[in-house]
């Protein structure tokens, strides 16, 4: 199953280059948090295929896609569904009868997530963390797995509602789509304004995800990784003892312990989409800055100076010894 898993990544990222150029760093996050059952915020400009890639995704995995398209008048019925009034043939009576909503789908694209109010954004929140919906006093399960990939465009700001930070907190992946190369921008023209397409095929089934994502969970962490993956964390809190001196200045709020548990996630679904059997300091490295630039509270001086959580993040991982070097200075 092990080589399974590294083949299907292959596979996949075949697949994707067939209609997406470029961006494989996002490719990966991607399926390391399909793998670890864990939702992305994809956050880049207009015109990046942000909804190309994750639709394609869905085409290829065989598993039911449903794209909402968060508009300032989205109800949350809109999205989970309601109940209606049926006229039951067999006894002539009416009874209420839940119709589910778009929420109910394999793969959820949730686009332009923060362009309804917050009363919408929020009827994702049990469904992202519970992976059930309640209408009417009563409770749906949504179908396995559950994977919702939300996009947002940050460079606009009239008329958006900014997720709060309780619903960033349940995304585990931001995921930073960002402008592509010269090179790939020219592969993208000729490729795009060119015949059809090449057929897609179908990679895994839903049966073959929830088995892969088992497979995951059972990776083998040592304990000096758990121990770099907790320092790194903890170094995100202003108020903790032993934190970087540049840190207080710059961060009001740093993550919680729901990323600590991601991080570890991650770096066994990344060990093994590279054919490793244990996660190392490396995997979690890769992975921080998609799990941490979400969770990290800026001050006004930072933003005032221009200073970004990617910023803090790269400064923390030069700040952070590694384990190895922890112990070469204890013996020194």
């Amino acid at each position: 199953m092990i080589a399974e898993l590294r083949d299907s990544f292959r596979a996949l990222t075949e697949q994707l280059g067939k209609v997406i150029v470029g961006q494989n760093n996002v490719i990966e996050q991607l399926l390391i948090g399909l793998f670890s059952r864990g939702h992305c915020l994809l956050v880049g400009v207009p015109g990046l295929a942000k909804t190309l890639l994750v639709s394609t995704l869905a085409k290829i995995l065989d598993l039911s896609f449903k794209r909402i398209q968060f508009t300032p008048d989205l109800m949350p019925a809109d999205i989970t569904g309601t109940d209606i009034l049926q006229d039951d043939p067999a006894t002539h009576q009416r009874k209420f009868v839940f119709l589910p909503g778009p929420l109910f789908a394999n793969m959820i694209l949730a686009d332009e997530i923060n362009r309804t109010p917050p009363k919408a954004q929020a009827a994702l929140l049990e469904a992202m963390q519970e992976y059930h919906v309640t209408a009417g006093g009563h409770s749906y399960a949504l179908p396995r797995p559950f994977f919702v990939l939300a996009t947002q465009n940050p460079i606009e700001q009239e008329g958006t509602y900014p997720l709060p930070e309780a619903q960033l907190d349940r995304f585990m992946f931001q995921i930073a789509v960002t402008y592509p190369s010269r090179a790939e921008e020219l592969a993208i023209m000729k490729q795009t304004t060119a015949g059809k397409p090449s057929p897609l095929a179908h990679v895994l089934s839903a049966e073959k995800i929830m088995q892969l994502q088992e497979l995951v969970r059972q990776v083998i962490v040592a304990d000096h990784v758990f121990q770099y993956a907790a320092d790194l964390v903890r170094a995100t809190r202003p108020k903790e003892p032993g934190t970087p001196t540049f840190l207080p200045e710059l961060v009001s709020w740093g993550a919680g312990p729901r990323a600590s548990q991601y991080l570890i996630l991650a770096g066994k679904a990344r060990a093994l989409l590279h054919g490793r059997l244990h996660v190392t300091t490396q995997d979690i490295r890769e992975i921080a800055y998609p799990v941490l630039r979400h969770r990290l509270i800026t001050t006004f001086h930072a933003d005032a100076e221009g200073i970004t959580t990617d910023h803090i993040i790269e400064r923390l991982l030069k700040e952070i010894p590694l384990p190895q070097e922890k112990a070469a200075s204890t013996v020194i």
